[in-house]
Parts: C-alpha cells; structure tokens; sequence
C-alpha cells in the first residue's frame, strides 16, 4: 500500500472512531480525486486543516503539527498515538519536505510575499507554514485590509471643541497636577480616542463600563458634527439577546446624560437617529442556503456610526463581511472582552485584534493627543516608541464598577490562572454568592435547578409557576405581561455545561432537568412539545425572524383557555425582542434544542442572577481558562460551581485557548514608530 493510500484508510478509520468528522476525511478523499498522484502530507494536511476549522481555528501550522501534534490537536492519548504512528511510517519527518509537497500540488495556491494576486479556484492556500481553506484565507486577508485602511489616517477632530465636550461628560474625572496624578480615566480616553479614527476598540471586563462609555461617545459624536440630525447610527450584536441588552443599556445611558447635560445638546432628540439594535445577521440581510448577505461593498449598510457589542463572538467569516459593508467613511465601534471565549465558528477576531490592548503601546503623538483632548496624561508605561496603528485606536477598561465583590474577585483570579486563589473564594468566601456544589453528584445538581440554593432561591420553579398561574388580565396587555414576566423569570437562573455530551454535558442534564420538574408536577409534558419548554434556536431562520441563540418559551397562545390541553398545532414559542414580543408556531420552528441547560459557549451576551457552571466528569479539551471565566461573569449576584472531575478545575485554569491565526501577523505592516 502506498503512503497516500494508508493515509486514506487511516483518515476513513478515524472518522468511524469519531476522531475526525466525516467531513474532513471527505475532503482529504476529494483532494485525493482532484490529483490522482497526491502525496500523503497533501491528504493528511487537507483532512487537518478541515479538522481545525471545525475547531476553529483559520488554519494549520505545519510546523507546529510536526513538533508537537498532540499538543496542537488535543486528541486523546489513542487517536494520537495513532496520528503519531501514521506520520512516523508513512509521511516525511521535516518541514521542508511537506512544503515542498503541498507546493507542487495544483490545489494549493502559495501565497507569495508582496504579491497580491488571488490565485485560481486552489481550494487551499500556503502561506509560509500555515496551511489554510481558501475561503479562510479569503477572509483573513480581507479582515487584515479594511482594518488597516480604517486606522491608516486620523479623522484630526478639533481639539478645543473636544475637550469642553468631554470635561461635561465625564465631570467626575478628577483634576491632574504634575505632582500628584489622578488615576486615568479610561472611558473618557476612550472617547477622546475613539474620535480620532475610524475605527475604534473598546475592551474590557464586565461591570467595566463599556456601554456607560460609547452612550458617552454617542453624545460626543453628535455635539461635535457639523449636522448631528443627519448622522446615522446603528446599533448590533452577534445574538438577539445581546443586541436587545445593548440598546437598552444605550436608551437608559443617554437618558440619564440629558439631565446632565440640560440644554447644552437636544440629546434625547437626537437620539431618535439611532436605529433599532439588530443581530449582524439581520443587519446584513442574512439569505437562506448561502453564506452571502444582501449588504456588501456593492450593496454597503446606510450608516454613518456602527456600534457592535459582544464582539468577542464574531467570528472571521463574519467579521469579514461586516468590514466588507460598512462605507468607507463609516466609524466602526468595537466592544467586547477579549478575555472572553472565543466565537463558535473559526476565527478568534477580538483577542488577535486587542493584543497590545493591556499594555497600551500609544506613541508619543497619541499620548500628546490624549493630553490635549482630555486633559490626563498617559502613564509612561503605557506607551511605546514603536506600535501599530490600531493600538493607538484600542483601549482596555481596567475598572469594574459592576464586579467589585467575590464574583469579580473569582473573575480576576480565574483571568490570572491562579487556582489556589479561586479555590479558597469558592470555598471560604461569601457563601450566598460563591458556592461550590459537594459532592457534585446529579441528585443534588436537579435540586439545585428546580429550586436554587440558600442565598440563590429560584431555580426554574419560579417561572414554571407563572406559567401555571396564567395571565392576570384576560386582555392583550395582560398576557403580553404575563408573558413578559416568565421570560423574565426564565432568565434568573441557567445551568452553562463545559460539553454538550456525557454525564454532566447540555443533553444528558436537559433531560434530566426536565424529568426532575415533571415528577416535581411542574411542567406535563406530553410528546415533544408542551406549555413551558424553553427552547434555543440553533440555526438562523431569516424567514421567521429567529437566529441563532434566540431563547424562548412555548406557550399557549392568549385565546386558549388555562384548561385546554396544549398541543403542538396550537403552541407558540414566544421570544423577547428588546420591549416586544414575538411568536411563532412550535410546527415551524425545525432547528431548536431545549434549554434548561445550555453550553457555556451559547450564553454568550447573556447574563442571569445565579449561574451554575457544570464542569464534566473527565478530562475534555474544552476546557480552558477562558470558559471558566466566560461561564464566571454570566452571574449577576451569584455564582454555583458543579465540578465533575476534581482537577479539572484547576487543569482548566492552566489551559489557555490558543486559536491558530495569521491575522497578526498582517496586521503588523501597520507598525508606526514615534
């Protein structure tokens, strides 16, 4: 057997065993068709780069891949060991070698430095050792290209009329003296900042201030344009839920900046401009059966100011869409946590972006901007003599005004990696807010989810409750309330899983949770459907309005009597979209999962008052550091860890999520020096 023919036959073994998804084994086969005569670290590299895009990651480091494959796969010791085996027998040990491989096939296009040429329809790309699909490629390139055009040239907003505008926003800023500095104020610097470029990122922890900030710019934006009534802003999200959060934060922020204000700036008239909050789908025009949207560069987005939120979610693809529809002279506004869990799909966007975000690296001349515009001088160590254009466009917010208690404490020690630290505040802290489950066992965890915890009361009784009590009034306003309510209610508590499978994963503990409240009377369930099901949208639906994320709950419609058998003919699942309700028929909706338990991932731009993180029972290469603290700052007041495997909390901190990425890299061309 030839070594190409037993790298196949291995790729096909490993997708039975459920190492690879068929899919890539699939395509290692298509490549293998494409070329009758290709190589065994062809087919190999073709499966694996289909391999970590599922993974999400942009591409495979060939280097890396042959240095330390485990590592760089996180396969479990059987599959690689098998990997390890296979490339020892049949495939060369040396880079060189593999390069010179994928360079001689004609389904790989090598990228060439300083050439811009696009290539063909090579369904792979080489650049340098990184191997990537094309359309990963694509999106890389296209990302790195706007970015840099958007920070290639400050706005050179007037100095003077900034700094009024600024010292009436932000009046509790305290005075500087050469001799004794006030601590910086980071949102005002990154107001000040955010003026001076196109392009703009915001970072920070939660309870940092991130919407306190940009409501702040928005009012700045519209006192220092020539015609405030014509700007067109937008406001979106990656999901519904964080979208709707976004503008009510937003609508809440500017309201209380009118009082503030008085009648330097007619703000609350102004601020009838900006649009509705908007997932990026709808935003885009999402199309059924294609990755395309309506809005591109043929098409781009009316909008003179985009604000987006929870930008930690975005994934490559989709940020390179966005860029692609926004006009030229569009201010994009970029706020996230890049401390967060990346986005589902490949790509880990913010964090390459945000890289020297903790470390400032503002140049002289930004430093001497800042000055002048908000009267703070920035630290020297914050600043740099040579840094890239967009760091001078980027500011992290250090303060959290929201995650000052034993829940931002856990947060902090968790982003540290200090697993003694977060141990000893899970254990001895404030128990009504910290607490962790002993003995993490299933019995106790239902107890929990159908009634909370001594300080975290609740669980998923209370929504149940209402459902069973129905509305108060007969009326359309009287149901819509009660509907209202429960949504409300549903939100108070969730169980976020590491996993979807296993003993402790989102499946197992769905069913479970819902076995638990029907023997506990609280919910009847009758077949697939019934009054009560939370339900999550896993698909984008454009022509039902619902996408991915998007929780609700089914119910009966207002008319049915609270005596009428529910069933799936008459039952709706009702949704909340911002102070509105939306509903659609439980027949229609194809691609929903029920969502008592949900994976942390999926909570993303959520937050409820009491968060139970449900580590797994065994090792899983989930879980990182980012996940525990993703899951962490969900919780509002209080905080429940299940711990199914005794070290995997701590394995979990030491473990940082490294996603493969090339977009670095081409962003450092925009290296400036003072």
């Amino acid at each position: 057997m030839t070594a190409a023919l037993a790298v196949l036959a291995a790729l096909k073994q490993w997708s039975e065993q459920g190492w690879l998804r068929r899919l890539d084994a699939a395509f290692a086969r298509f490549a293998a068709e494409q070329q009758p005569d290709a190589t065994a670290p062809l087919l190999l590299a073709a499966a694996l780069v289909a391999h970590m895009e599922g993974r999400g990651h942009s591409c495979v480091e060939l280097d890396l891949l042959l240095q330390d494959s485990e590592a760089l796969l996180g396969w479990k010791a059987d599959a690689a060991g098998a990997l390890r085996q296979l490339m020892q027998e049949q495939l060369p040990p040396d880079l060189p070698s593999w390069l010179a491989a994928l360079r001689a096939s004609p389904l790989v296009w090598v990228e060439q430095a300083g050439d811009d040429r696009q290539g063909g329809a090579e369904p792979l790309v080489l650049s340098g050792s990184k191997l990537y699909l094309r359309r990963m490629w694509s999106c890389e390139q296209k990302v790195a290209a706007q970015v840099l055009a958007r920070v290639a040239e400050a706005e050179k907003p007037q100095q003077v009329d900034v700094r009024r505008w600024l010292d009436l926003l932000f009046p509790e800023a305290a005075p500087q003296s050469e001799v004794e500095p006030a601590d910086l104020d980071w949102q005002k610097l990154a107001c000040g900042l955010a003026l001076n470029g196109r392009m703009s990122l915001i970072t920070g922890g939660p309870g940092t201030g991130k919407t306190y900030t940009v409501a702040r710019l928005l009012a700045l934006l519209f006192a220092v344009d020539p015609e405030p009534q014509r700007l067109r802003v937008g406001l979106a999200a990656p999901t519904g839920k964080a979208a709707a959060r976004l503008k009510q934060a937003i609508d809440s922020a500017l309201g209380d900046l009118q009082t503030q204000l008085g009648s330097n700036l007619p703000l609350q008239q102004l601020a009838t401009q900006i649009g509705p909050a908007r997932t990026l789908h709808s935003m885009l025009g999402a199309r059924p059966d294609t990755r395309k949207f309506k809005a591109d560069a043929a098409h781009p987005l009316a909008l003179d100011v985009l604000i987006v939120d929870e930008a930690s979610m975005i994934h490559l693809e989709m940020m390179s869409a966005l860029l692609e529809a926004l006009p030229a002279g569009c201010r994009l506004i970029l706020l996230g946590d890049k401390d967060q869990l990346a986005s589902v799909e490949a790509g880990a966007v913010l964090g390459d972006l945000c890289t020297d975000a903790e470390l400032g690296r503002y140049l002289p001349a930004t430093a001497a901007y800042a000055q002048a515009v908000t009267g703070q001088a920035i630290a020297p160590e914050y600043q740099a003599s040579q840094a890239s254009k967009l760091a001078q466009q980027t500011v992290m917010l250090r303060r959290s005004h929201r995650f000052g208690g034993p829940i931002g404490q856990l947060a902090l020690a968790v982003n540290r990696g200090d697993a003694r630290a977060a141990s000893e505040l899970l254990r001895f802290g404030e128990r009504e807010i910290l607490h962790e489950l002993q003995p993490p066992n299933l019995a106790a965890l239902l107890r929990l989810a159908v009634q909370g915890r001594p300080g975290a009361e609740g669980g998923y009784r209370r929504y149940l409750e209402l459902v069973k009590q129905g509305p108060a009034q007969p009326d359309a306003a009287g149901f819509e309330q009660w509907v209202g309510q429960i949504l409300t209610a549903f939100e108070r508590f969730r169980l976020l899983c590491a996993v979807r499978e296993g003993q402790f994963g989102a499946i197992v503990l769905n069913q479970a949770v819902e076995q638990a409240l029907s023997e506990q009377r609280l919910l009847v369930k009758r077949g697939e459907w019934y009054e009560g099901r939370p339900v999550m949208v896993t698909r984008n639906d454009v022509s039902l309005g619902v996408f991915n994320g998007d929780i609700g709950i089914v119910l009966r419609p207002q008319r049915e009597s609270a005596g009428t058998e529910g069933s799936a003919q008459r039952l709706r699942a009702y949704f909340s979209d911002g102070a509105k309700l939306r509903s659609v028929a439980v027949s229609r909706l194809a691609d929903v999962e029920t969502a008592f338990a949900m994976t942390v991932h999926k909570s993303q731009g959520s937050e409820f008052e009491h968060t139970v993180l449900v580590l797994p029972t065994e090792p899983s290469r989930v879980l990182t550091r980012e996940l525990v603290y993703t899951g962490i700052t969900r919780a509002r007041k209080a905080f429940t860890l299940v711990n199914g495997w005794p070290p995997g909390f701590a394995k979990a901190l030491a473990q940082r999520t490294r996603r493969a990425s090339g977009l670095l890299e081409r962003l450092a061309e925009s290296r400036e020096q003072s």
